[in-house]
């Protein structure tokens, strides 16, 4: 459920009160009930924060690590839940099996000569996600 629509929920859900406490002029209002009110609209608040933060994280952590050390050339799904990958460590390139619970060194091998340009190219090469909404765009998505 958005936040928007659950901070909707909980306001909506005191209306009720709220009008009940103003059409009778001779009761005062509950201290309980604001404090109430000041804890649900703190953790609202609260949750946005950290719904906030994880999106703003997921939204640049790609770009802090890009440019390291490593890079990773390529991979294909060997099993279920188990991959091989084909990762770039300074000269050496690296066959590493990655499984849940494990990273394995497979093979360990130079860097071939003529491979710097089959790596630009595929380095290069469009990721789906740019594809798929390049292809939207050209059929009238938004």
């Amino acid at each position: 459920m958005p936040v928007s629509r659950l901070v909707l929920v909980v306001l909506c859900s005191f209306m009720p009160a709220i009008a009940f406490a103003a059409a009778t002029p001779g009761i005062a209002p509950s201290p309980i009930f604001g404090g109430f009110i000041q804890v649900v609209l703190a953790l609202i608040l609260v949750l946005a924060a950290i719904a906030a933060s994880a999106w703003l994280l997921r939204r640049f952590a790609t770009q802090i690590g890009s440019g390291g050390a490593l890079r990773v050339l390529g991979g294909v799904m060997v099993g279920q839940r188990e991959r091989l990958m084909l990762v770039e460590v300074g000269e050496t390139w690296l066959i590493v099996g990655v499984a849940p619970g494990s990273v394995t060194a497979v093979h360990s091998m130079p860097r071939p000569p003529q491979s710097e340009q089959q790596v630009q190219a595929m380095v290069q090469q469009p990721k789906f996600a740019e594809w798929l909404k390049a292809a939207w765009q050209k059929r009238g998505g938004a």
